[in-house]
């Protein structure tokens, strides 16, 4: 009889990873603008009052209106729109009113990617409270989380869905 032979080959286990992001979907935001847009313009309470709201640049809105009360309850429906599209308010950089002429007006930001410093705690929290076998890797705006175990990376998930983050935080490219 003969002998069958067998190789076993070292089979490396691929490591698993995601990268946790911030971002926030323009597209989203026109929409939410344009709900307050229109509110504002049929809303009795904003009747005689001018109150607006359109983009000034790519990522930032501005809004008028006659009265410092005004350009705040305009603020309030605009947030309340961002918020129906599932938009975190965290992203949004909202100016204290100011007088301008006639007129009291809000700049609005919307801040995208995550800061070094953001990273550093992400990375830091992840570190000291997740699990020790997984690592972190800042790219660019991004951080990317490795570990050859996808539970570790599921219980990361759930350590920064915990954490209470100034900054809103997506999970992307989950393999």
């Amino acid at each position: 009889m003969g002998r069958a032979l067998f190789c076993f080959e070292e089979i490396h286990v691929a490591d698993s990873s995601f990268d946790i992001v911030s971002k926030v979907e323009h597209m989203e935001i026109d929409n939410a603008l344009n709900q307050a847009a229109k509110e504002l313009t049929q809303r009795f309470d904003f009747k005689g009052t001018d109150a607006k709201i359109e983009w000034k640049g790519d990522m930032a809105v501005e809004l008028s209106a006659s009265t410092e009360e005004r350009v705040k309850a305009a603020l309030d429906v605009f947030k309340e729109k961002l918020i129906k599209r599932q938009i975190s308010l965290k992203c949004l950089d909202a100016q204290d009113p100011r007088s301008s002429g006639k007129e009291y007006k809000i700049a609005a930001a919307f801040k995208a990617g995550i800061s070094q410093e953001q990273a550093k705690k992400l990375g830091k929290l992840i570190r000291d409270e997740g699990p020790k076998a997984v690592k972190t890797q800042v790219m660019g705006e991004e951080l990317r989380v490795t570990s050859k175990s996808r539970d570790d990376l599921q219980a990361v998930i759930a350590l920064i869905n915990e954490a209470d983050l100034d900054f809103p935080v997506q999970f992307t490219n989950y393999r």
